[in-house]
């Protein structure tokens, strides 16, 4: 049931679909310019005001353009397959033929609209489906038979202010994260005195499928810093095999390693009938484990306390140490960029994603480490700035979760906004 004074309409009933187009490519007078013309690789926040590409004043005059306000979203690619992005135009701009720009009419806030889109994202995805070469689809009759729920147009931009307001610090805290992961890159590198390596998200190859491991050419050290040894891994590291016998009603649990340096967690806790591969062995607190297959992604960490016990087939690598180097050490050595190139040559494989990771090449390449006291200060300093980035990313999660429950609120009308009275907007 509709909250008292809400409307329910079609999307088409609350705005103006206009279809977008692609100027001539084979026209440079076209291209070059300053004027935004927007293709799906641009809709990655709500507010759009730049593009990737841009047309001159020739272009523009050959493509469709709309005003600020408009409301931008995708109805054909292969994002549609897992999102569908909505974004707001923040000035005027082109856009390609694979968006969708929503005119919202005059009893129709479009900031407003624009979230009840995104409210209702799972609805549109499930009207997507595949076209013969398998790029998502989205029909244009089906976007405009979705219902939206409208509260009086006064309701709906107090309504779409109070969730401005989230997104607005929702930015900020993005913003910190960004800031506080770049100087953590800036303190790895300068403490450990090799360059660090950026996420795998951001430092992809065009094509968008190789990851920061895979460079061209062979790794090269830098040079050793005054009272540091160059030395092999194998010096200090060595592998540790704890095999165990499993019993079939006993509980064990099994772990796995995020890719990224996402650390060791449980994967799950099977009965020993249950667990497949029959050969298992024994990891403990402080052991550093490596993902044999998915360490060209950077699938390596620590094992925590909590999962000490646990057990791991023979695709993982346990490696412990002697007193020359801290395990924690080698944790933050692993962001660096020679270390993740070392693991991708020291494997071997047709493709990026069936390598296999041989422990014996890598412990033969050479590392520049500092004293155990030294290692032990970088440590101390690289957490703290681990927990700082943790810290941020905490608040970000918690902001996105707070603005999700309140969205569901608010653009049903199960939470009432409270409109402001003239005297009250014009203020003292």
């Amino acid at each position: 049931m509709l909250p008292e004074g809400w409307v329910r309409k079609p999307l088409s009933a609350c705005a103006k679909f206009v279809s977008g187009g692609t100027p001539s490519k084979g026209n440079d007078a076209y291209w070059g310019g300053e004027f935004p013309w927007i293709t799906a690789k641009d809709m990655k926040t709500l507010w759009l005001k730049k593009a990737g590409l841009g047309l001159t004043d020739q272009g523009r005059s050959a493509a469709t353009i709309v005003p600020s306000g408009s409301i931008l979203t995708l109805t054909r690619g292969m994002t549609l397959l897992k999102d569908f992005p909505v974004c707001l135009a923040g000035r005027e701009l082109a856009f390609n033929q694979d968006i969708k720009a929503l005119l919202p009419h005059g009893d129709v806030d479009s900031t407003f609209l624009a979230y009840q889109l995104i409210a209702n994202k799972q609805n549109v995805l499930n009207l997507v489906d595949t076209a013969g070469h398998g790029t998502g689809r989205l029909d244009t009759e089906l976007l405009k038979g979705l219902l939206i729920d409208l509260p009086p147009l006064p309701e709906q931009r107090q309504i779409a202010a109070g969730l401005a307001t989230w997104d607005k610090a929702i930015a900020i805290a993005e913003r910190l994260l960004v800031n506080s992961r770049q100087q953590k890159l800036s303190l790895l590198s300068k403490t450990l005195c090799i360059p660090a390596a950026v996420s795998e998200v951001s430092d992809r190859d065009r094509s968008g499928s190789l990851p920061p491991s895979v460079r061209a050419g062979i790794p090269k050290l830098p040079r050793t810093p005054a009272g540091w040894e160059r030395v092999h891994l194998g010096k200090y590291l060595r592998e540790v095999n704890r095999p165990v016998m499993l019993e079939p009603e006993r509980e064990y649990t099994l772990v796995t390693v995020k890719r990224s340096r996402g650390g060791v967690h449980r994967r799950e806790v099977l009965h020993g009938g249950e667990v497949k591969t029959r050969t298992q062995f024994i990891v403990k607190t402080g052991d550093f484990l490596i993902s044999k297959r998915q360490i060209v992604h950077g699938a390596c960490g620590i094992v925590p306390s909590e999962l000490d016990g646990a057990v791991v087939s023979n695709e993982y690598a346990v490696m412990n140490a002697d007193d020359g180097i801290d395990l924690d050490f080698l944790r933050h050595l692993s962001e660096s960029i020679y270390f993740q190139q070392t693991c991708f040559h020291s494997s071997i494989g047709v493709h990026v994603e069936k390598m296999i990771f041989k422990t014996e090449r890598w412990l033969a390449w050479p590392f520049n480490i500092p004293p155990l006291h030294e290692q032990r200060r970088i440590v101390e300093v690289l957490d703290a700035a681990t927990a700082e980035v943790t810290a941020i990313e905490r608040q970000l999660g918690a902001l996105k979760l707070e603005k999700h429950a309140l969205m569901q609120q608010l653009l049903t009308g199960k939470r009432r906004v409270h409109l402001l009275e003239p005297a009250e907007a014009a203020g003292p």
